[in-house]
């Protein structure tokens, strides 16, 4: 089997270490892998072979530049034969889904992968671009039940199906032991979908500060400079850091106390697996979708109502100050996670592949 995958990129995200760790799954499966990344960012390891489509590009590009970018990608996509292109993209252009149906994937067999709750970041509103692209597709995957389902319903199919995230690899390296205890944000610097405004006023709320516990921030993006300020502006300079993206974040994460996310929407987050995946318990805000197919209340964390400052406060101090709780949360973290080991997932997808529409 042949198997295109194609995404922005291999850097930064979520979704994009879960693109390059689907390379190395397919492989281990004996699987022809071919990763097309559509920009030059390329910082998770993978395998199978890579087209970085981003060296062509160049900041001046004209439209005429564009349209021999889609040609070379087209080209490739031609020669190559793929038995099926896995779509890691967001794709909410209708203009630009137009294009990839009618002319970069036509007569491919496609599966799109739906990575986020958000579904207006994978399916254009337009509602025929959307219904093409479903009509068309040989499979669609969503990263959670929750993604699964509303695409099903939403769009009148069943081609829909769940397909965990797996647990990450982390290189291993020496850890030392923190000067001050702490607890962790990892993830893409961006208001609107992190809420970072939640997390801020949740931990001045809380006991943390005043025991000593600080608050850590792991990440880059176009709100960072904003996220400083709000810092700042809340007093919090002394208690709360914010650090560039780091790409092996083994060490961070096992010396936290616990893993914080306050999302308004997410798919299936990987830094809830990574965290759990060292034996770091998790406090996450129950948003749609994914901490409620990970998390088990006070069993390997704790799951809290959204948008609730004062919940979020007491959840922190219940770990602080909550021995019991907090040592089982953090004795059961890595074998609540064991049914995402690569092997069990990578096998999903072979079986996937093989239960889709065949190429004619």
């Amino acid at each position: 089997m042949k198997v295109a995958i194609v995404a922005i990129s291999l850097s930064k995200g979520g979704a994009e270490r879960s693109t390059a760790l689907l390379s190395k799954m397919l492989v281990s499966k004996g699987i022809d892998v071919h990763l097309i990344t559509l920009t030059d960012a390329v910082d998770y390891d993978f395998s199978g072979k890579l087209f970085n489509l981003g060296r062509f590009k160049t900041d001046s590009d004209t439209g005429l530049d564009k349209f021999k970018h889609l040609k070379r990608l087209k080209n490739y996509i031609k020669e190559n034969n793929f038995d099926f292109i896995i779509d890691n993209r967001t794709r909410g252009s209708a203009f630009k889904e137009f294009l990839y149906l009618n002319y970069i994937y036509s007569k491919q067999e496609v599966i799109y992968v739906v990575r986020s709750f958000h579904l207006a970041n994978y399916f254009p509103k337009n509602k025929w671009i959307a219904s093409q692209m479903i009509e068309r597709a040989a499979k669609v995957v969503g990263v959670s039940k929750a993604i699964s389902e509303e695409v099903n319903q939403k769009f009148n199919t069943q081609k829909a199906e769940t397909i965990y995230n797996p647990l990450p690899e982390f290189d291993d390296i020496e850890i030392k032991k923190p000067d001050k205890p702490f607890i962790l944000f990892l993830g893409r610097i961006e208001e609107d979908v992190k809420n970072f405004t939640l997390l801020l006023k949740g931990y001045q709320l809380s006991k943390l500060s005043e025991n000593g516990v600080q608050l850590k921030l792991y990440g880059d993006g176009k709100d960072k400079k904003a996220l400083l300020k709000m810092i700042e502006d809340m007093d919090l300079t002394a208690q709360v850091s914010v650090h560039p993206f780091t790409p092996n974040i083994y060490g961070v994460l096992k010396n936290g106390l616990f893993l914080t996310l306050t999302s308004r929407y997410e798919g299936f987050p990987r830094v809830l697996l990574e965290a759990l995946s060292v034996g770091t318990p998790v406090l996450s805000v129950d948003c749609k979708s994914g901490p409620d197919e990970i998390i088990i209340n006070e069993h390997n964390g704790l799951l809290i109502e959204n948008f609730n400052e004062q919940a979020l406060a007491d959840a922190m101090n219940r770990f602080i100050f909550d021995t019991t709780l907090y040592q089982n949360c953090k004795a059961n973290a890595v074998s609540s996670v064991q049914h995402l080991k690569q092997e069990n997932i990578a096998q999903q997808w072979l079986n996937l592949m093989r239960n889709a529409k065949p190429k004619n």
